[in-house]
């Protein structure tokens, strides 16, 4: 392989590693000076009527806030449009269409190039050599061989920012509305009221204005949280707080703590008095997620503020009387866990009073184009991307498949379509990936059932964990994280990372190059 193709080869790679040209540039530079003697390098991006630097390597000046406009600027990108490299002198710039940016590269000989992407000027490069090199005709070819990944470079980096600054713009108006509405959050809406969660809704409207504890059950991923929103929304407490608690989430020894508070010196660590779940729910909704997951000794506890709205914080003495409304949650069988005794029957009594079954997406085929209509507009808003265009032939590919992560496996689906996606269109085929059509035994054929292979559950385990991060775009924890989207504990989640040997940060910068 002869130079030139080594040196565009590497300069591919590097210019691929970063989506911020900026980032890119030290390592891009390297790449250049094992073939051509460079010093220095400026990178300038066309921008409507100015051209402005956007990167400069550690040798250069690197103030980014340089720009040229009027006919210097003019100059400039025709000089990109020309495309090609020359030589320019700064003690003498003549005619030449790049003087307006000389002054920041200071005195010595100087090399200009063109940097465009699809036939459109992107920007300018200048490089300056060392001052005892002359430059051979083959470097200059070299030189000219660097254009094209530079210029790609260069357009992946604007499309990066305009994205980022859409972002921002999006961000900006939501906290205004935010504002306007004096919430901390915009509530989700509900999507299905009239067709598979109408049942549902009735329910909600029944119960909603009576303060008693309600029972959400369904599948992980069901939108339970959103049903239990909705009752806050339309109950007497919709002024108070919702807290929502993840029962599964909460290590054992931290449950009392977490849920009924502490007293300051009840425990090392415990400098100071703690407010738990319940205290601060005081006045309005306490939604408990996955509540089956609370070990027995909390369940005789929690049943004591269900029956009397009393607590005792861990290392108090006295009594403290809290009022808010609980909304339990869970995807287990509590009848059966009551059979077996680990959860206690006086508990299922008292949360049982009303209640709700939510169905899982494979039984609302009626909602989902509305659902993805709703999680397309979402995903249009937070990474600033044009609103795209839901087709029938998208809806029929979703209805083939089972969706056993129900609601947040499709939400997850649409974002990768979105990011995925081109001209108004989302990419649902690519962004399924794995998630192909579940058929179930009865209508597949005896042959196909026979020869269908099973996967080793490690793989299984391990697609599932790369799938979560990939839709948490690399976050284990938190609100979207992976460790939600799975229904784990993050700790749980992070042992299992370690163990399956999976990189967290390629997810997270494969996820950056599509924002």
């Amino acid at each position: 392989m002869d130079q030139r193709r080594e040196l565009e080869l590497a300069l591919w790679r590097e210019a691929s590693r970063h989506i911020d040209i900026a980032e890119s540039l030290p390592d891009l530079i390297g790449t250049i000076r094992t073939g051509v003697p460079v010093e220095s390098m400026w990178v300038f991006a066309i921008d409507g009527s100015r051209v402005a630097l956007v990167a400069g390597t550690p040798n250069g000046p690197r103030d980014t806030r340089f720009s040229i406009g009027g006919e210097d600027a003019g100059r400039a990108a025709r000089f990109a449009a020309k495309g090609g490299v020359s030589m320019v002198n700064p003690a003498r710039p003549g005619k030449s269409l790049v003087r307006g940016l000389l002054p920041i590269a200071g005195p010595g000989m100087l090399l200009a190039g063109g940097l465009q992407r699809d036939g459109e000027a992107e920007g300018v490069v200048l490089w300056r050599l060392h001052d005892t090199q002359e430059l051979t005709d083959a470097q200059a070819e070299l030189l000219a061989a660097t254009l094209e990944p530079l210029g790609v470079a260069m357009d992946t980096s604007r499309r990066f920012h305009e994205l980022e600054d859409l972002r921002r713009s999006a961000e900006a108006d939501r906290q205004s509305a935010l504002r306007r509405l004096g919430r901390e959050s915009l509530t989700e809406p509900i999507i299905g009221t009239t067709g598979g969660l109408k049942p549902i809704i009735d329910r909600i409207a029944t119960v909603a204005g009576q303060d008693v504890p309600v029972l959400i059950f369904g599948e992980t991923g069901s939108g339970k949280e959103v049903i239990a929103r909705a009752i806050h929304e339309r109950s007497h407490r919709h002024d108070g707080p919702f807290i929502r608690v993840n029962c599964g989430a909460i290590p054992p020894e931290l449950i009392d703590s977490q849920l009924f508070g502490h007293e300051k010196g009840s425990f090392t660590g415990a400098t100071e008095q703690r407010l738990g779940w319940f205290e601060r729910a005081d006045g309005g909704t306490l939604f408990l997620d996955e509540i089956g997951e609370l070990p027995l000794a909390a369940q005789v506890r929690l049943l004591r503020v269900v029956q009397e709205g009393l607590l005792e914080r861990v290392g108090g003495q006295e009594p403290v009387r809290v009022d808010c409304r609980i909304v339990a949650a869970t995807h287990r069988d509590l009848a059966s866990m009551v059979r077996e005794k680990t959860f206690r029957e006086d508990l299922w009594y008292r949360l049982a009073i009303f209640p709700l079954m939510l169905p899982p997406l494979r039984e609302r085929a009626q909602d989902l184009p509305d659902l993805v209509l709703h999680f397309a507009e979402r995903a249009s808003l937070r990474f600033g991307l044009p609103e795209f265009e839901i087709v029938p032939e998208d809806i029929e590919l979703l209805r083939e498949y089972s969706w056993p992560g129900n609601i947040r496996e499709l939400a997850a689906v649409i974002d990768r379509a979105a990011l995925l996606g081109t001209n108004h269109r989302l990419a649902i085929s690519a962004a399924m990936g794995a998630a192909q059509p579940v058929l179930p035994p009865s209508a597949a054929p005896e042959s196909a059932r026979e020869a269908s292979p099973v996967r080793p559950l490690t793989d299984t385990v391990r697609t599932a964990i790369e799938s979560a991060l990939t839709a948490s775009q690399g976050r284990v924890e938190g609100s979207g994280g992976a460790a939600e989207r799975l229904a784990i504990n993050p700790n749980t989640l992070r042992s299992k990372i370690r163990k399956h040997q999976i990189d967290v940060l390629r997810f997270r910068g494969t996820l950056r190059l599509g924002d």
